[in-house]
């Protein structure tokens, strides 16, 4: 008899991690690794953020907090709702988190009966399905192609729904696509979920301020305030303000949800770091400018990578509207052979080739639900993406056919 727990059987590790991990086990190993595949600024925690975590342990707010955040801080992301979105809550309308992820964890384990199912567009973020089967929930996945730029349509999450949906989980904009909803498409969604009032709305908003060419941000509450009571808004300063090791997510819903959501983060990490708090505090509240400066950087990351991607035989990418990830397909890659003869047959064949042959670590587009794609994270400086993007040109050019390699 195992010692293990069944319900770890249905999970998989973060894939995102793991690359992550093999990335640096390289490096330390001696190899020359670009790792593209961390979903995590390259730029560091603003000072103005930084001092006010320093200020905040020197005034000794080291204790113990509310299990599910400090008043100040749930003050400060009532205003940051208020200012961003429209949207008015109240304090015990707020919850704080260890992370964006542990929200989105405490909302699930919170809500999801054996047997609810929860639609999850593909492709996903890597911890959503995961999620959802240790809640005992069932994980709904639908494709969303390249030909409507990875976005969930209306028809197809009108035949998604059934009288078992508990949850629809919308990330925009996406990782791993990088893809946005505009206000029309996300209209065109609440529109749908307006006809299903059993259906609820998980919003996953963690790269809302990460969006390019003037494209403008929009929330499901939002955009459809019939919806107010049903969703779940959720945040965090980890991706904007480059903030991903201080560990504090947030969210605004309903207080049944909030309440149950405390329930559970008091019997598992209790409250998250007090010092941590106090310096998100400082970040929603403060000077926001230095969003602007940094987003002109990832625009013009993003740009190149999109550049050069689409320079290499095989590749094709799609120009995003956020966040700071592509997703590339590799499709016209997929049954080429490699230089030392493998054939790729798979997104995972293909990235492992680009790791072993060139030393670039991205993540394939199995792990996100939808092949033959793969993701690269562009939050790293310009000079070791374009090295990364050369090498990867090189890959592709020394991939042959099945009858040039005869």
């Amino acid at each position: 008899m195992s010692f293990i727990a069944d319900r770890l059987s249905r999970i998989k590790p973060s894939p995102t991690i793991a690359v992550s991990t093999k990335a640096k086990e390289l490096k330390d190993a001696g190899r020359d690794v670009i790792g593209l595949g961390a979903g995590e600024p390259d730029f560091d925690t603003p000072d103005f953020i930084k001092d006010a975590a320093i200020e905040a342990i020197r005034a000794g707010e080291t204790k113990y907090t509310a299990v599910d955040g400090t008043p100040a801080l749930k003050d400060a992301v009532v205003a940051k709702f208020k200012r961003d979105n429209g949207l008015n809550y109240s304090r015990d309308q707020i919850t704080i988190g260890t992370g964006g992820k542990q929200v989105l964890y405490n909302a699930l384990m919170a809500s999801v009966n054996p047997g609810d199912e929860v639609i999850i567009p593909a492709p996903y973020w890597v911890s959503y399905p995961d999620m959802v089967l240790l809640a005992e929930g069932t994980p709904v996945l639908v494709e969303c192609s390249k030909e409507n730029r990875f976005k969930l349509q209306p028809a197809d999450l009108e035949a998604a729904i059934t009288p078992k949906t508990k949850w629809l989980i919308l990330n925009s904009p996406s990782n791993p696509t990088g893809g946005a909803y505009s206000k029309a498409e996300m209209k065109a969604l609440t529109d749908v979920l307006m006809r299903h009032p059993h259906v609820y709305v998980m919003s996953d908003d963690m790269y809302e301020h990460l969006v390019y060419d003037d494209f403008e941000f929009c929330t499901p509450a939002q955009v459809e305030p019939g919806l107010y009571e049903r969703t779940l808004t959720t945040n965090g300063v980890s991706k904007s303000y480059a903030m991903t090791g201080w560990r504090i997510g947030y969210a605004g819903g309903p207080k049944e949800l909030i309440k149950a959501m405390a329930k559970i983060q008091s019997q598992s990490t209790s409250n998250p770091s007090s010092v941590s708090q106090a310096a998100a505090v400082t970040a929603l509240n403060g000077d926001q400018s230095f969003l602007t400066e940094r987003n002109a950087a990832f625009q013009a990351r993003r740009n190149r990578v999109v550049e050069l991607l689409n320079q290499a035989e095989g590749l094709e990418c799609l120009t995003p509207e956020g966040a700071f990830y592509v997703y590339p397909s590799c499709a016209a890659c997929i049954g080429k052979i490699t230089p030392d003869g493998k054939v790729i047959e798979t997104d995972e064949d293909f990235v492992t080739y680009l790791l072993e042959s060139q030393g670039v670590a991205c993540v394939q587009g199995a792990a996100f639900g939808l092949s033959p794609y793969f993701r690269i994270s562009y939050a790293t400086s310009m000079d070791a993406l374009e090295e990364a993007c050369a090498r990867i040109i090189r890959a592709c050019a020394a991939l042959k056919d099945k009858a040039e390699a005869a």
